[in-house]
Formats: structure tokens, sequence, C-alpha cells
């Protein structure tokens, strides 16, 4: 009897998913629970399993259809084992003596991660056109990547003899064209994520009276405190020490002292949440995701360190689930992990603030009417002011500064 493979029941705030990669073909044997075809969402990326072996038969939707919670995928024929094709009388015996390694070798046969058949997929890139560094030859992100980069820089060459075809317009062709005025172009369509990034940061300029303050806060107590300890903390927590956990700890305490910032805002209600799920901000190839830390302030150093850790090993494997991007009371973005100085982060909504962190640079200060040397970041704190008044906005960014500048504050709970 032949098992239909249906696009799994999406959450209800999601109302369809792009098939964006089959990994099998007609005909090919399937092991239950092997992953047929990456579906993605306007969050994540879905695999949907094999429910039983074998021989995979009718494909209902291709690459790039849109399909919605239910609708058939694929049709599988159940068999235990992959036929068997056995050789014909003519064939030279020499055949039989051939190992059968090659198959095992073949780059497209080598299991790719979430990640790496994304970035595949995203850049049109054929696998066994990349060298797997990996075990047993299997391919990396770090191989997609460098392969990207060799890609882009050969296009860059004065040399145009071969454009990849979606560069090319019907004019470039044009040999009658000197090179230096040809100005290649290429056209992708926006990914699921992409779209709704864009989507929900349009949506917080224009519902909410977004306003930011500033501040700036010395990082001397912070990094003298870490630089005791992290070894210690490493060797018995097993995860290292950042600053990260220092901010969310100092947050938690600033939310606690105003709680109008851990609220948001439905409709004409105002809804004062009694517990701090704490989003993260983080850059991922294919967009700007938010995992979030749930009841952050029931865990310590360790456990919030332990969290980040795993959340970014999901985000590179591209296992995050609906429920570690779901909700969030308040969020975190760190652009000074790329160098910036200062700018005005953009509201998460439904949630009314948002901390902004940036690079730390040494400057000048005056300490005790002496001018000396200190580690200085910038913080920024955009809000929503239909919620929160300046003073209450001024008043948390300052509590979040005497946090980190007296971790005291922080460890003792004073």
């Amino acid at each position: 009897m032949s098992i239909e493979i249906l696009v799994p029941t999406l959450p209800e705030s999601v109302a369809d998913a792009q098939l964006i990669s089959w990994h099998k073909n007609p005909g090919d044997f399937v092991q239950q629970g092997e992953n047929l075809v990456d579906l993605e969402t306007d969050k994540v990326v879905l695999e949907v399993p094999a429910i039983e072996s074998g021989i995979l038969g009718k494909i209902a939707k291709e690459n790039g259809a849109t399909v919605i919670s239910g609708e058939l995928l694929a049709i599988i024929e159940p068999s235990q084992q992959a036929p068997t094709s056995e050789p014909t009388d003519t064939a030279p015996q020499q055949q039989d003596e051939t190992p059968a390694t090659d198959e095992v070798q073949d780059p497209t046969d080598i299991p790719l991660s979430p990640a790496v058949r994304r970035l595949i997929f995203e850049n049109n890139i054929k696998p066994e056109a990349i060298t797997g560094t990996g075990k047993n030859g299997r391919i990396t992100k770090s191989d997609v990547l460098d392969f990207i980069n060799q890609k882009q820089e050969q296009e860059q060459q004065p040399s145009i003899a071969k454009q990849p075809e979606t560069t090319i317009t019907p004019i470039e062709t044009d040999s009658t064209i000197p090179a230096s005025q040809i100005r290649p172009e290429q056209r992708v369509p926006m990914t699921r994520l992409r779209a709704k990034v864009a989507e929900r940061l349009l949506q917080a300029q224009q519902n909410a009276a977004m306003l930011t303050t500033f501040n700036e806060v010395n990082m001397h107590s912070v990094i003298e405190l870490r630089n005791q300890y992290k070894v210690r903390f490493e060797k018995k927590h097993d995860v290292k020490l950042g600053f990260m956990s220092f901010f969310i700890k100092a947050s938690i305490e600033a939310l606690k002292r105003f709680p109008v910032v851990n609220a948001s805002i439905d409709n004409n209600d105002i809804i004062y949440h009694g517990y701090y799920d704490i989003g993260i901000a983080v850059s991922t190839p294919r967009g700007l995701i938010v995992p979030v830390i749930r009841d952050a302030d029931q865990l310590d150093f360790a456990g919030i360190e332990q969290t980040i850790v795993e959340y970014g090993q999901k985000s590179r494997d591209g296992s995050l689930s609906y429920d570690d991007l779901s909700g969030g009371t308040f969020t975190l973005t760190n652009g000074g992990i790329f160098g910036s100085m200062l700018s005005t982060p953009i509201l998460n909504p439904p949630q009314c603030a948002i901390l902004g962190m940036h690079a730390i640079k040494e400057r000048p200060v005056v300490e005790n009417k002496e001018i000396v040397i200190r580690p200085i970041m910038y913080l920024a704190l955009s809000y929503d002011h239909r919620l929160i008044d300046g003073r209450d906005a001024v008043q948390f960014l300052a509590t979040i500064k005497e946090c980190l500048e007296s971790p005291a504050h922080l460890l003792l709970n004073i």
C-alpha cells in the first residue's frame, strides 16, 4: 500500500512554506527517517523525513513550490531493501571486480547538513563541484563559503569570458560592447526568512512611536572580573564566560525595576509579563533570527552561556525549532561583534524595547579628577514611546550601566 508524504502541520502563525530542495529523486530507495525534502518557513527550515522505508514514487511538488499543511508532497512504495540490478550475461567479467566504493565517494551521495544544503540551493551550486574537507569527504559549511568566495573572485577578474547565466543579460553577450561598460546584475527571490524580517521591521516602524536613548558604560570592572575567573569558570562549567551573560543579567535587573519595559501592547491593553524571556538577535546566512532564552532570570551565568552556545550551534546547523524562536519579552542585539560603534536598533514586535550593544573602545575618561584610559561601550535603548516614557527609558539604561560598572550588584543581588 502506497504511503503518502504530507506537509507537516505548521504552527498557527505560519500560513505556508516554500519547498526549497528535494534530496531524493523518483525511483530512489529511502530509509525510514531519512530526510526527503526541506521546507522553508519565515522562521526555520523544516526537514520532512520518510515515515517508512521504500521506493520514492511520484513527486507532487517541485522545488520552489509554496505548500500548506497537509498537502501531498510525494508517494513512497513500501520496501525493506533497495532494488538490485542483476548483471547481464554479456557484461564483461571485469565489471564484477570493480570496487563498489565509487558511489560512497561520489560527492552527490555524501550527506549534507541543513545549513550546507540551504547554501548550495540558494547559490545554485552543484554539490559535486565542491571538494569536501570534512570527515569521509563530507562537505562543510566552510567548504561552500570558500567555493562561493573563489567563484566571486573569478567573476571580478577583468577577463569575463564566462559568467553565471543568472548574471548575463542579452546586451552583455554583445561582443561589440567593451568589457569595461558591462554592468552585470543578478535578480534572486527573497528567502522566506528575509521577507518576513523585512515585513516585521517595516511593521515596527509604522506601528510604534519608536525613540532611542543612549548611554555609555565603562567595561573595566566586567573585563577585570571576567579575566580573573574565566579559566576557573570554563573548567567548572565547560563553557566560556562571555560578556553577553553580564548584559542579560543586568537587563533582567533593570526589567525588574521597570516592569513597563518588559511589557507589550495588545490593542488598547497593556500586558505586563511576570517572566523574563530574553531574545538574542543572531545573524545567519539566511538572515536575522532571534532565539529566546526562557526564564532567563532563573539561570545563572553558566546556564545563560550554555544556552547561548546551544543556540549558536543550532543556528549553524539549521536545527532551530519554532519554540526556540517564538515569544520573548525583551531583546538584545550586539552590533559590536561586526565593529558597529553606534546604532538605533529596531523593535522586535510585539516587544516594546530592545537593547543595542556596540564595540568596546579604549577612551580617555575622568576618574577621581584624573584622566585615565578605560574600555568604553555605547549602549542604545530603542523603545515604544506609546508605552514607555522617556524617564523610564533613561533610568532603565542607567540601571544597566550601574550593574555593569559595579558587577557586585549582579553577584550579590543588591
